[in-house]
C-alpha cells in the first residue's frame, strides 16, 4: 500500500441551518487519482476548501505527510505542498501564460528565467504552452494548462481538481488524464472532484462519496458501474430520463440571417444563424467553448440587440424587442454564468425571482415589488426543483454551484415559456440533478413549448435532443434529426463542416 499523503480524521463544518460536512474521515495516498464524489451541497466544496486553507474547520483535525497540518490560508496550503485548480479559473487576458504565472508565486524568479521553466516543465509533462501567448487568445483547454503549470511550478505533493473537464473537448480531456497519470507515477496524489462518472470509472484509482456532508463509501470506481456510484451519491435509485410523449406541433420561434457582433472582446461574431423551433421540439446545439454560444444566447434573449437579422416567435417580430419585452411574449433564457449573470450573488434567492420573473408572474405590479408573491414564487421554485438551502431569504451567492443551477433553471421553466433557450443547462451538477434538470427540459417540451438547448455536453445532447446542430466559428449548421447521428457525423459538424444535406425544418 502507498504511503498516506494527506489524512482527514473526522473534519466537521458548520453553517447556520447547515450541516455542510460530518465526521468525515478519508486519505489520499502517493501515487494516486482519488475521486471525490457527492450530489451538489454534499459537501464537496467545504471539504476541498478546507484542504486548501479557504475554510476553518469545526472539529476534526487533517495530517499531512505524517505531520499535524492546518493552514490558515491559501499561502500556508502552497507552502506546505498543497496546490489546487479551481473549476473557474481565475487569469487575466490581458496579460501573457508567464506573467500570469508569476502573479501566482510567492517569489517569482527573473520573467526570462520563468519562460524556460515554463516551457521545460509543459514539454515534460505533455501541456504544450507558449510562455508568450496572451491568456485572452487560448482556449479553455488551454487556460486549464495554465492553472496546471502554475501548480506544478510549485512541485506540490498533493493536487485538488475541481471539475477540471467541464469546459475541455474529448481530446483535451484525454490530454489531461496522460498528465494526471504521469504526475500519479512520480508519486504525486491528485484528489479529483468531478460529476462525469464515466470519467471517474476509467480514470481513477479509487473514489470517496458524501452525501449529506458524511462519507458514506469509499471504493475502487472501476469495480462499480455509474448506476452504483449515482445511487450511492443520491441515496436511492436515479431517475431514469423519459423522452415519451412529445410530438412537435407549428413553428414557434424562426430565426433568419441572424449576425451579432462579440459579448466580450475575445468572443466571436455570429454569423448568418438561421432554424426553426417547432412547438415539443428539442434542437440541441453543440460546439466547443468560445465559438458564438454566449453570442447566440444574449441574441436570442435581447440582451444583445442585432443588427442584422430576424426573429420571428408564433409569427411576432421580435428582431428589435428588449429582453423584457421577449420575457413577456413567452421567450426566456438561462445563460451559462449562474452566478452573476443568471443570479446576483448578494441578492436572496426571492429577489433574484424579480431579474426574470416579474412580468410573467406579476411580481412587482405599477412598479411596486409584491414581496411576499416574489417569495412564494422562489419557495414553489426550491419545492419543484428540490434546491437545497435554508429557505427564500438565502443570498444568492451562498448557494453550491449545482443549487444555484437548479434555481435558476427552475425560475425560467416556471415561468412557463413559449420557448426557452438555455446554455449548458447542467454546468457543474451532479448526476441526480441534471437528471431531473432534464427532465424537467423534456417535460416543458411534452408540454407544447420549444426548447433550444446550447451545450458541450454531447452526451446530454444526444438525450435530449429531437434535432442536433453545430455551432463553429459562429456559424451554425443545419440541424440534423439526432437519431441515427454517429459520433464521427457530429465531429465534422462541430469542425465546421457547414452546408450539411439536410433542409431547415419549416
Amino acid at each position: 500500500m502507498a504511503d498516506s499523503v494527506f489524512r482527514a480524521e473526522g473534519l466537521g463544518k458548520s453553517y447556520p441551518g447547515v450541516r455542510a460536512n460530518d465526521d468525515v474521515s478519508f486519505e489520499v495516498r502517493a501515487g494516486e487519482i482519488h475521486a471525490l464524489l457527492g450530489e451538489n451541497g454534499a459537501g464537496k466544496s467545504t471539504l476541498v476548501k478546507t484542504f486548501y486553507g479557504l475554510v476553518r474547520p469545526d472539529e476534526g483535525r487533517m495530517v499531512f505527510e505524517g505531520q499535524p497540518y492546518a493552514p490558515h490560508d491559501p499561502r500556508a496550503a502552497r507552502a506546505a505542498g498543497v496546490a489546487m485548480v479551481f473549476q473557474h479559473f481565475s487569469l487575466f487576458d490581458a496579460l501573457t501564460v508567464a506573467e500570469n504565472i508569476a502573479l501566482g508565486m510567492e517569489d517569482p524568479p527573473p520573467r526570462r528565467d520563468l519562460s524556460r521553466r515554463i516551457a521545460q516543465v509543459s514539454r515534460d509533462y505533455g501541456l504544450p504552452l507558449d510562455p508568450a501567448r496572451r491568456v485572452a487568445n487560448l482556449s479553455a483547454g488551454e487556460r486549464q494548462r495554465v492553472e496546471i503549470l502554475r501548480c506544478l511550478l510549485q512541485n506540490p505533493r498533493l493536487l485538488i481538481m475541481d471539475e477540471p473537464t467541464s469546459v475541455l473537448t474529448p481530446q483535451e480531456a484525454e490530454l489531461l488524464f496522460a498528465t494526471l497519470r504521469q504526475l500519479a507515477d512520480h508519486g504525486t496524489a491528485i484528489l479529483y472532484i468531478s460529476h462525469k462518472l464515466q470519467e471517474i470509472r476509467a480514470h481513477c484509482d479509487r473514489a470517496t462519496i458524501l452525501r449529506h456532508g458524511r462519507v458514506v463509501a469509499s471504493l475502487d470506481p472501476r469495480e462499480a458501474t455509474a448506476g452504483e456510484l449515482a445511487s450511492l451519491m443520491v441515496g436511492g435509485t436515479l431517475r431514469v430520463v423519459d423522452r415519451s410523449g412529445r410530438a412537435p406541433g407549428a413553428v414557434v420561434l424562426e430565426v433568419r440571417g441572424l449576425a451579432a457582433r462579440p459579448v466580450t472582446r475575445e468572443g466571436t461574431t455570429l454569423s448568418d444563424v438561421g432554424f426553426a423551433l417547432r412547438a415539443g421540439e428539442v434542437l440541441g446545439i453543440g460546439g466547443v467553448a468560445g465559438n458564438g454560444q454566449e453570442e447566440l444566447l444574449a441574441a436570442l434573449s435581447g440582451e444583445t440587440l442585432t443588427p442584422v437579422g430576424t426573429v420571428l416567435m408564433e409569427g411576432a417580430d421580435l428582431s428589435r424587442a428588449s429582453p423584457e419585452a421577449r420575457r413577456a411574449a413567452g421567450l426566456l433564457a438561462a445563460p451559462e454564468d449562474r452566478l452573476g449573470h443568471a443570479a446576483v450573488p448578494e441578492m436572496s434567492l426571492a429577489e433574484n425571482t424579480l431579474l426574470t420573473g416579474a412580468t410573467r408572474h406579476s411580481l412587482s405590479p405599477r412598479g411596486m415589488v409584491d414581496r411576499a408573491a416574489a417569495t412564494g414564487f422562489a419557495e414553489r421554485i426550491i419545492e419543484a426543483f428540490d434546491v437545497r438551502t435554508p429557505g427564500p431569504q438565502a443570498a444568492a451567492g451562498a448557494l453550491s454551484g449545482g443549487n444555484l443551477q437548479k434555481f435558476v433553471i427552475g425560475r425560467e421553466v416556471l415561468g412557463s415559456p413559449r420557448v426557452l433557450v438555455v446554455n449548458q443547462p447542467t454546468w457543474g451538477v451532479d448526476a441526480g440533478a441534471a437528471a431531473a434538470i432534464r427532465q424537467a427540459l423534456l417535460d416543458l417540451a411534452r408540454g407544447g413549448a420549444g426548447v433550444v438547448v446550447i451545450s458541450q455536453d454531447l452526451d446530454e445532447l444526444l438525450e435530449l435532443s429531437d434535432r442536433f446542430a453545430a455551432l463553429n466559428e459562429g456559424r451554425l449548421s443545419d440541424p440534423l434529426p439526432t437519431e441515427g447521428l454517429t459520433l464521427e457525423r457530429i465531429g465534422l459538424m462541430l469542425g465546421g463542416a457547414h452546408g450539411m444535406e439536410a433542409a431547415h425544418v419549416a
